[in-house]
């Protein structure tokens, strides 16, 4: 078994919020596996074990540029939260976006191609991140990028710069300005219940029954008690369905529909979302991006 060093500990208490011991307990239970020691708080400590799941330590910054039907949001990684607010490093990620939303880069090594010149650097995207990795002193790279057009109209909010969100839609810019914020604030996993991934899903199924086991109830009631949790699981993971954060009596869907509005889709960056590792590996992960480019 491997050994269970203090800061998987933290990295487990930091993801779930539970004591200490209980995480250490957790990760010598799964023989140091960390989802499957999320998986064993939350069956031991129920919801609250999930509520910090969605913290980060990547540094960087979300941005997004959308005019009418085509927009564009990217997240730009940096090692520390100090160079997310220099001026270059800010321009340098609104530039990418704008990029994005009018050339249609078909992935990051297409939008590195693509001609840019910015504090005396260039001609190209790639190199004016490597002379600003100069400038400032600092690895960077571009993560990712999502890109609309052709379809409804866009709505953007972007919360600080740690969270951006993009909804496509049809009907009143107003309700969907506010989805957009809700969206930010919910985090939901997908618009409907039936889009929710089935990984995501089994999870919780896989949860839920441990739990229900425990109840030492007969299994047709064990059953039930499964199929209710994931139902509430998907109810509340699903934008439609959430309750909408400026009216808790009525869902995000009502409001859309006394709205005559409709939502086809939408998507929600969190800096640093889906790292998952420890604070002093990230820089590790935007130095090998850097190496990997300039290798190239």
């Amino acid at each position: 078994m491997p050994a269970i060093t203090a800061s998987m500990v933290a990295e487990l208490r930091a993801k779930t919020d539970a004591p200490m011991m209980e995480c250490k307990k957790a990760l010598t239970e799964a023989d140091g596996d960390m989802a499957r020691a999320e998986e064993i708080l939350r069956v031991k400590l129920g919801s609250k074990a999930g509520k910090a799941a969605a913290r980060v330590t990547a540094e960087g910054v979300i941005t997004a540029a959308v005019s009418g039907t085509v927009g564009a949001m990217v997240e730009v990684n940096c090692e520390t939260d100090f160079v997310t607010k220099n001026d270059s490093f800010l321009a340098f990620a609104k530039a990418v976006a704008t990029l994005i939303a009018e050339r249609n880069p078909s992935d990051l090594a297409a939008l590195s191609a693509l001609p840019l010149s910015q504090d005396g650097f260039g001609p190209t995207v790639e190199d004016v991140r490597k002379g600003l990795i100069g400038k400032i002193g600092e690895n960077m790279a571009i993560r990712r990028f999502k890109r609309y057009a052709g379809g409804g109209a866009l709505a953007s909010y972007l919360h600080g710069t740690r969270i951006g969100v993009i909804v496509e839609y049809t009907g009143d810019g107003v309700a969907a300005k506010d989805v957009a914020m809700h969206v930010a604030a919910m985090k939901p996993k997908a618009l409907a219940t039936s889009d929710v991934p089935a990984d995501l899903i089994e999870v919780e199924r896989r949860v839920a029954a441990e739990k229900a086991a425990e109840s030492g109830k007969p299994a047709e009631i064990v059953a039930k008690m499964v199929d209710g949790s994931v139902a509430k699981f998907l109810k509340e993971v699903s934008l439609l369905n959430q309750t909408f954060v400026k009216n808790d009596k009525q869902t995000v869907e009502q409001m859309l529909k006394e709205k005559s509005t409709k939502v086809a889709g939408f998507s929600l960056y969190v800096v640093g979302e889906g790292i998952e590792k420890k604070v002093d590996d990230f820089a590790a992960e935007v130095a090998a991006q850097v190496a990997a480019a300039k290798a190239q």
